[in-house]
């Protein structure tokens, strides 16, 4: 098993973060992991993408060219990831923010309406984690107890209090994600 996944969207929306998590959650499950950042110098607002890779063998090395699934959060990162994702891969992404939605048909795409359900339930933070759950229903590379303890590593001790509230964005991503093609 080999999972090339790139996270991409606008800082302050937790793409680094949601990488980490799978990262951590890999290794939780035994996996070999590789976790690459890449953003911009400012604080919120720049862009910003991670790299993960997932394999049940050695990572050779952490630069990827083309992806097995793309998580995109905002239209430029719709048109530079887009054509990235290997012929069969998957193409998750959020509508909130894309004016062209997702054109390939070569792929599997999938919507997930995180923001809008975040702001419903009046908990902006956990957007990042529904995606994920979104994701970990699509493909399940790891367990949801895995990815909670993931989660749990990667979080501050300081915001442990929020584990709860996360494990239910996990799930509600896992029951909002949809195929649209």
């Amino acid at each position: 098993m080999k999972e090339e996944l790139i996270i991409a969207g606008f800082g302050g929306q937790g793409v680094l973060s949601m990488g980490k998590i799978l990262a951590y959650s890999g290794v939780m499950q035994g996996f070999e992991v590789s976790w690459m950042p890449s953003y911009g110098p400012e604080m919120r607002g720049g862009t910003a993408n991670v790299t993960v890779i997932i394999s049940d063998g050695p990572v050779s090395s952490p630069i990827v060219h083309q992806y097995d699934t793309a998580i995109i959060l905002n239209q430029q990162s719709l048109n530079k990831f887009e054509e990235r994702v290997k012929p069969g891969g998957r193409l998750i992404y959020d509508p909130n923010g894309i004016i062209h939605p997702p054109h390939r048909s070569d792929i599997d795409i999938y919507a997930i309406d995180a923001t809008a359900e975040a702001a419903r339930e009046g908990n902006l933070r956990v957007f990042n984690t529904m995606i994920l759950g979104g994701y970990l229903k699509v493909r399940p590379v790891v367990t949801i107890e895995n990815a909670m303890r993931g989660l749990e590593k990667s979080l501050p001790e300081r915001l442990h209090h929020t584990l709860p509230a996360n494990e239910q964005a996990l799930k509600k991503g896992m029951e909002l994600i949809r195929k649209e093609n």
